[in-house]
């Protein structure tokens, strides 16, 4: 059974894609994008954990 472990993070509009691909060079999977009630984006995203 695969276990996961999850992050979420702050999004900067003007650098969205640039903070994906770093995320994503490191592992992480892109789950879903919501936008906070102060109108921020927060990206949600998992990982298989390792060890």
């Amino acid at each position: 059974m695969t276990t996961w472990e999850y992050a979420t993070v702050p999004l900067i509009v003007h650098a969205t894609k640039q903070i994906l691909d770093q995320w994503g060079q490191d592992g992480w999977e892109l789950v879903t994008v919501l936008q906070s009630g102060e109108g921020n984006l927060v990206a949600y995203l998992k990982r298989p954990k390792q060890g």
